[in-house]
């Protein structure tokens, strides 16, 4: 697989916290990419439960009211 395309983007932060990170040798694009790639993700996980906690509640409100599906043969 080719290597990615990376895009320049100018960042506003903590001038402590740069002159810190740069100390510890923490490589700053690197760094605010899994910061990024972290709240991507988190964002879409909270928008998909947002978007299927009425199918989701209507699922456990039928478990409540039928129990488990096949539940007789669970050996636990």
């Amino acid at each position: 697989m080719g290597a990615v395309q990376k895009k320049s983007a100018n960042l506003s932060l903590d001038p402590a916290l740069v002159r810190e990170a740069k100390a510890l040798s923490i490589n700053l694009s690197q760094a605010a990419e899994a910061g990024l790639r972290a709240a991507v993700a988190e964002a879409k996980s909270e928008r998909w439960r947002a978007e299927n906690a009425q199918a989701i509640d209507g699922y456990n409100r039928w478990i409540e009211d039928n129990g488990l599906p096949l539940d007789k043969f669970r050996q636990f």
